[in-house]
């Protein structure tokens, strides 16, 4: 495997609220994608506590990948941290209403898992086919799925930064997990809603799979920023037939 990850506090806003990290362990990585809650406090702290607490826990596994029960491992560190995140905001004044989403990627050389609350996404792409693989949690994302809103109308909606489940705002979050073999697919994005609000799913597929990897990731985040890069634009991206590499610079 081979992964670049990268975050860009866009054109618009003083402050990124997104974080953004990968992990590589034994026979496989962890990837893990946040996005602060905009236009509430503390945004920023809930992203980074939560990149924080994955790790911790990512860093205390003491039994190999393979033989670890993915989705399970995803749903109780997910609720974890969410709890460790409500607390803060609970405890603190200056934390109070804060909220991330979050997507968490574990990749090995055969499966992948996906945890995630919000609508911070996850993609797979081929050489011919792309596939979405979170559902999200967003008035817009909700009024898609039970077709009463076009996807290409989502884009534009006034309302497409609601969110209807965020880390962190309520205890016991369940998160949505995913879990599938990689099959045809060769690449997994993971990244928040300032890259997807500015770039199509075609688009992604077309410079995913033809831009060298050590561009991509700028590549990406200089289209949404041309486009007016409003939100904050983060990414991780993991190639399945390379070799673990470090990130560029």
């Amino acid at each position: 495997m081979k992964f670049v990850y990268q975050s860009d506090k866009g054109r618009v806003r003083q402050l990124n609220e997104d974080a953004v990290a990968v992990f590589p362990g034994d026979n496989g990585l962890l990837a893990v994608v946040a996005d602060g809650m905009g236009g509430h406090q503390a945004g920023d702290v809930a992203s980074k506590l939560t990149i924080e607490q994955v790790e911790k826990l990512w860093s205390e596994l003491d039994e190999p990948l393979e033989d670890l029960d993915l989705e399970k491992w995803l749903t109780d560190s997910i609720k974890e941290v969410n709890n460790v995140v409500y607390e803060k905001a609970q405890s603190d004044s200056s934390c109070q209403g804060m909220g991330t989403t979050v997507v968490v990627a574990i990749c090995t050389a055969d499966e992948l898992a996906i945890g995630h609350i919000g609508d911070s996404r996850a993609y797979l792409f081929s050489q011919s086919t792309w596939k979405q693989v979170t559902n999200d949690h967003s008035l817009v994302g909700e009024l898609v799925r039970t077709g009463q809103l076009s996807k290409e109308d989502a884009q534009v909606h006034p309302k497409r930064n609601v969110i209807l489940k965020a880390l962190g705002t309520e205890l016991d979050l369940e998160p949505d997990i995913f879990h599938s073999k990689w099959n045809d697919f060769s690449r997994l994005l993971i990244c928040s809603d300032g890259l997807t609000n500015k770039i199509t799913d075609e688009e992604l597929h077309q410079i995913i799979m033809q831009t060298e990897d050590g561009q991509l990731s700028q590549t990406l985040i200089d289209l949404a920023n041309e486009r007016g890069g409003e939100d904050n634009i983060t990414l991780a991206i993991i190639n399945q037939q390379e070799k673990v590499g470090e990130p560029p610079c």
